[in-house]
């Protein structure tokens, strides 16, 4: 049987039943993923694409500020900018649309965003600069870098989004949902986990060019590290979809008074 939609915490934001829903991506706007997304939500709901001109994974949260940003429109009412995924985000709600989205959702991202991984998503940015902007923000993953049941994933959203229509999200949270790369009927259910972590990356791969000059490739990620029950690599392992809640504040509460001791030379 399908699974049930989970039960997320309560707050402020609590979507009304007909919802703008802006939509973005780090896999550029052609993605298969983001067209299987926005085609379905838009069946229930208002939705508006801005995303970037090509694919520009691994961006992070990066804003374009020495250039200025172009936007584009396609012949099926898509955005695209030259920029960043947090670039079209930033754009999309502070000016660029003439209707103001209720929330951002970023994806499907071809590739899984777990772990280590978030500090370098563009897929997770583009929540994360929705989600700064006072939106409630999601981003999605499926686990394969070339997924097979991208309907599993779009169906997986689309649970959350009825229940974010009946109980709201914590106002300070952003859900990383990774998504098995499975048919709808494998999935068990959805689990709440935390961030696990990889070993190191992998080295760079050098080259050589044309002309003999070195050139050099970032090396792939490490393997999962930490990844126990209570994480999201062990849930997606076993065929659960992940729900991560992430926050922009970075702080580390727990180091504030042993950092100020040691500041200050207290033992």
């Amino acid at each position: 049987m399908a699974p049930n939609a989970v039960k997320l915490a309560c707050c402020n934001l609590k979507l009304k039943y007909n919802v703008h829903i802006l939509m973005s991506n780090d896999d550029g706007y052609r993605a298969a993923g983001l067209e299987a997304m926005a085609t379905a939500l838009s069946t229930t709901d208002t939705v508006t694409v801005v995303a970037p001109d090509r694919d520009r994974s691994g961006s992070s949260n990066s804003l374009t500020l020495d250039r200025p940003l172009r936007v584009h429109q396609a012949d099926n009412g898509v955005y695209f900018v030259n920029g960043t995924p947090t670039d079209c985000v930033h754009l999309a709600i502070t000016g660029l649309l003439e209707n103001e989205p209720n929330m951002v959702v970023s994806g499907i991202n071809a590739g899984a965003n777990m772990g280590d991984d978030v500090l370098y998503s563009g897929t997770v940015a583009a929540a994360m600069e929705g989600r700064f902007l006072g939106l409630p923000a999601v981003a999605v993953s499926m686990t394969s870098f070339d997924p097979a049941h991208y309907s599993t994933g779009v169906k997986a959203i689309a649970s959350i989004i009825d229940r974010l229509r009946k109980q709201g999200l914590q106002q300070t949270s952003i859900l990383n949902v990774n998504v098995p790369d499975v048919p709808w009927n494998d999935i068990k259910g959805f689990k709440i986990t935390r961030l696990g972590n990889r070993h190191k990356s992998e080295g760079v791969i050098k080259q050589s060019d044309p002309r003999g000059n070195p050139i050099y490739w970032v090396g792939p990620p490490g393997s999962a590290q930490d990844a126990g029950e209570s994480t999201d690599f062990h849930a997606v392992e076993h065929n659960f979809i992940s729900i991560t809640p992430l926050q922009i504040d970075l702080t580390r509460y727990d180091s504030l008074q042993n950092l100020d001791d040691w500041l200050h030379g207290r033992s």
